[in-house]
């Protein structure tokens, strides 16, 4: 038998697995990378790059609306094609996708395709019956080490089968057939509220079931409020505090009974149901007993070492949705999980990623963008805090958009560190880069009031609210 040794062996060509493999073989190492499918990943193929796409879209739908109603632009909308939609959207992934094999080829990285599973704590063995590869099996064993980048799935509600159709996860929903007149959406998290602001946007009845007691758990309670208000605005029926009962799959679409905050029953019949109530690690089929290794209870693999992002056995990390909180299951999060075990391997020493100051968006209409912590938790984690808000309406270019949305700034009492920015509206997205320096860098009010904002932007609320706080507020007291 040929086994083949590589230094590195990357298992999964998601963001994580690609980003670890072009960052290894950068610093000169020797790297093959297995995927069983596409290189890109859920994010690139399924979620964030065919999503974005489709929510761009339906931007332009709900700017023709906008420039009708409120600016007297007689626009008018006579329909969407969907197939023209639906192929600009896939134009856009395919680009992507050669450009990431286009950059793995340059970079000399190995990408075997078949089903990796490990088998020993530095082997692997590649079993692959794909057309575009060699039938057979492949034998690795790494010099240096191992990265398991499998990424994740859906979660689905037990006794309720998606079907790609009339019953959808976050994986199919933008490839099921057609737009339909209306969406149950079940869960409010952040692919939960995108879904549902697309599906409004292209003129589908939409109700947002979350069984928290408010949407966008995870974010600052304000944050969370004034999204809410947003998508209420837009006619989106959204019930915090809410559960399924169950669901019934009928011919023309799905009637379900939902459990409401108050305690009332509600039938809720829709074209489509749309699960979107969070992700489950891969790992069936990896192997993980062959190399010594085991997951938590939620399915998670728990590295040993958070600052190099290494398991119990030496020489193998993990990287990307594989990784339990704080990981974020973010793509931006996994290229940084990437470059972090890349130069681990190479021998260098990174500095370990700091979660908080990772940046979280959520790019409904409107949006939200956070970085840093929330009221709520640095009050739990005892600190003396300040705090400061602004309405995007307070600023000129807040006005000529329209659509309200916030500022809020969390800081240590006093004009000390600055310990979280959270931001909702319009474009926010956009502006949450420069709140990631400022909290990345340990930056107080006073340090980020003495810079410029330009003026007319949607930045300048970013900007009052830290001169409020230094004391130099010109329009807040």
């Amino acid at each position: 038998m040929i086994v083949n040794t590589p230094d590195v062996i990357v298992i999964g060509g998601g963001t994580g697995g690609y980003a670890t493999a072009l960052r290894a073989a950068a610093l000169g190492l020797d790297v093959v990378l297995a995927e069983r499918d596409k290189v890109g990943g859920t994010c690139l193929h399924r979620g964030c790059i065919p999503s974005k796409a489709m929510l761009y879209a339906a931007e332009l739908v709900d700017g023709i609306a906008e420039a009708r109603e409120r600016w007297g632009v007689r626009a008018t909308l006579d329909s969407v094609d969907w197939a023209a939609l639906v192929a600009t959207r896939d134009d856009i992934v395919a680009r992507n996708h050669k450009g990431v094999e286009a950059h793995l080829a340059h970079a000399g990285v190995r990408v075997v395709r078949g089903s990796a599973r490990l088998t020993g704590p530095r082997t692997v063995r590649v079993e692959s019956a794909r057309r575009e590869s060699a039938p057979g099996v492949h034998d690795f064993s790494a010099r240096r080490g191992i990265v398991l980048a499998t990424g994740s799935r859906p979660r689905t509600i037990p006794g309720l089968v998606p079907d790609g159709r009339r019953v959808v996860t976050s994986d199919d929903a933008l490839f099921a057939p057609g737009l339909p007149a209306s969406v149950l959406v079940l869960g409010g998290g952040a692919i939960g509220v995108e879904y549902a602001s697309f599906h409004r946007s292209m003129g589908a009845e939409v109700t947002l079931v979350e069984a928290a007691e408010r949407i966008v758990p995870l974010e600052d309670a304000d944050v969370s409020r004034h999204l809410t208000r947003g998508l209420k605005k837009r006619g989106i029926d959204v019930q915090p505090g809410a559960r399924l009962l169950d669901a019934e799959v009928l011919d023309d679409g799905v009637r379900a009974r939902v459990r409401t905050a108050r305690g009332e029953t509600r039938t809720v019949e829709a074209e489509r149901l749309l699960v979107a109530v969070g992700r489950a690690p891969v790992t069936e089929g990896l192997g993980l007993d062959a190399a010594g290794l085991t997951t938590d209870e939620r399915g998670f693999v728990v590295p040993a070492d958070w600052n190099r992002l290494e398991t119990a056995v030496p020489g193998v990390h993990v990287v990307g949705d594989l990784l339990p909180p704080p990981s974020l299951g973010l793509a931006h999060a996994s290229f940084a999980e990437a470059l972090l075990v890349a130069e681990t391997l190479a021998g260098l020493r990174p500095a370990p990623i700091d979660y908080a100051a990772v940046p979280r968006v959520t790019y409904s209409s409107p949006q939200t963008a956070a970085v840093g912590l929330s009221e709520t938790e640095a009050r739990a984690r005892g600190r003396e805090v300040e705090v400061n808000t602004m309405p995007l309406t307070a600023v000129a270019k807040g006005m000529v958009h329209g659509r309200g949305g916030m500022v809020k700034v969390v800081t240590e009492a006093g004009g000390g560190q600055v310990l979280g920015v959270h931001l909702v509206g319009p474009s926010v997205s956009e502006m949450i880069a420069e709140s990631q320096l400022i909290v990345g860098w340990d930056a107080e009010p006073a340090d980020v009031a003495r810079h410029v904002h330009a003026h007319p932007t949607l930045s300048e609320a970013v900007g009052e609210v830290f001169l409020t706080l230094a004391g130099r507020g010109l329009h807040q007291q």
